[in-house]
């Protein structure tokens, strides 16, 4: 697919990876992009859907979802799962009906079991239940690989699905009441060293570990996987590196300059034990490989939030 001469629709193009993507989109030469505003086209309902698709996009890159940390999931379930679920089975559905040539569905890692083996290899995806947290969340996104899947072999649908890891970098959620861990954490460390706070306090032992891929990265595998494969295995995207949130509070209090304790709260849960994806498939698939260090992926993250948080 040549991106620069195609009608593109992005769902969620308004938000922290759909900014990035929306960019690289144009770096690309493509024009033609439309963003449905959420305030504009509810896309859990037919006839938001119906309306966003009157663009008669050439292809359409589903990244809208309703997303946030392990708090955000325990306290919001049920209304996390009809969201994410009801919104990607209906576009889906109706690309199919539309004749929409490519249609590219962004997943979830939590769609792993809880204890995949590690690396995690996109052929494991199915051997256990995933970490309990964020199942809903995590079962819905995994839905839609199945429908894609079944489309595919009845239908001749070219939709294809990605399994990003944990993003992160400029433009994240920085809201304490549903971040993710490295935009959490920043924030929490940025502003205890400016108030001076003898010591910040994390979820969990510590131990847990996790991948994260920057979002920058993230963006151009979604469209080297867009003009480039078609087929109905799913593929990870990430980074290919291994971090304990224990090293990383660390790593991420020296960046910011929070010299206090840091106090890890084991009454608080873990998420899934270990996160590290096998990314073999994309680079021979379709050639992506992450290219941003982990320091300087963390570097332009703290940049960001500094220069552009809320003034209190």
């Amino acid at each position: 697919m040549d991106l620069s001469k195609s009608r593109v629709m992005v769902t969620g193009g308004a938000g922290f990876l759909g900014t990035h993507v929306v960019e690289a989109l144009r770096r690309r030469g493509c024009s033609e992009i439309f963003v449905p505003a959420v305030e504009e086209y509810d896309l859990t309902t037919d006839d938001g859907i119906a309306r966003a698709l009157k663009f008669r996009p050439d292809l359409m890159l589903h990244l809208a979802a309703v997303v946030g940390g392990i708090g955000a999931n325990r306290e919001h379930p049920g209304s996390f799962f009809y969201a994410n679920a009801i919104m990607g089975i209906r576009l889906v559905e109706e690309a199919r009906r539309a004749g929409i040539p490519k249609t590219v569905i962004i997943g979830t890692i939590c769609a792993y079991p809880k204890f995949t083996p590690v690396p995690f290899k996109e052929d494991d995806l199915w051997t256990g239940y995933p970490e309990e947290t964020n199942a809903p969340y995590g079962l819905a996104k995994k839905m839609l690989l199945v429908q894609a899947q079944a489309y595919r072999q009845e239908y001749g649908m070219n939709a294809i699905y990605l399994l990003p890891v944990n993003l992160y970098g400029p433009r994240d959620n920085f809201d304490p009441r549903s971040s993710h861990v490295i935009p959490a954490l920043v924030r929490k460390c940025v502003e205890a060293g400016e108030r001076g706070d003898a010591a910040i306090e994390v979820w969990g032992t510590g131990k847990a570990t996790r991948e994260f891929l920057f979002v920058e990265d993230a963006a151009e595998g979604i469209l080297l996987a867009s003009e480039r494969y078609d087929g109905p295995e799913p593929v990870n995207l990430g980074s290919g590196m291994e971090i304990s949130i224990l090293d990383l509070t660390g790593k991420i209090a020296a960046l910011t300059g929070f010299s206090g304790e840091i106090r890890f709260d084991p009454t608080k849960p873990d998420g899934q034990p270990r996160r590290c994806l096998d990314t073999t498939r994309a680079e021979r698939l379709f050639g992506f490989r992450a290219k941003a260090s982990f320091d300087e992926g963390l570097r332009r993250t703290i940049d960001w939030f500094r220069a552009n948080r809320p003034k209190r």
